[in-house]
């Protein structure tokens, strides 16, 4: 006889109810990214168990219209990998003359977090990195980890470090 676990003997939430992937609707002429890495855990090892949405804009900067939706859900395999594909995300414009750089804000959802964390994903290559606000509150030498490196054409990777010397930046919301 096998038991499962109850709530009163977990920490919830409970990932597997109504956590599943729903991907980033495509924008016709936008230009087409895949984005894959990995979550980890502080001892290196993958997260199998985590959630990641985005957001973003579409590619002229907008959020959700008719031709894109901005937002989308992806779940980690068995050994802490995700993959999803996009539109890349245009730059924002923000309150006042605030622009920012194209980016994809990125919540993440794992067993042993009370509270989902924050963060972004920036590119490389894109000029306006240089000027974003946001990007400019993290310290020069914790700022790659917001960064994609890039795998191929049209392809990025970005891991989610989840503490450790190599933790990526979250953002308090």
């Amino acid at each position: 006889m096998r038991l499962a676990a109850t709530p009163s003997q977990t920490v919830g939430p409970f990932f597997a109810i109504g956590m599943h992937t729903v991907d980033i609707a495509f924008e016709p002429a936008g230009e087409r990214l895949t984005i894959q890495g990995r979550v980890l855990d502080g001892d290196g090892n993958g997260v199998n168990d985590a959630v990641i949405e985005t957001w973003q804009t579409d590619s002229a900067g907008r959020y959700a219209d008719r031709s894109s939706r901005g937002w989308g859900r992806v779940v980690t395999d068995a050994s802490g990998t995700f993959r999803f594909s996009t539109t890349k995300p245009g730059r924002l414009m923000g309150v006042g003359d605030v622009v920012h750089a194209p980016h994809i804000a990125v919540a993440i959802f794992a067993r042993g977090l009370l509270k989902h964390l924050f963060t972004r994903i920036y590119f490389p290559d894109e000029p306006s990195n240089a000027t974003d606000h946001i990007l400019a509150l993290v310290p020069d030498d914790r700022r790659t980890t917001l960064i994609a490196r890039p795998s191929g054409p049209n392809r990025f990777e970005w891991n989610i470090v989840l503490q450790g010397k190599d933790e990526t930046a979250f953002f308090e919301f």
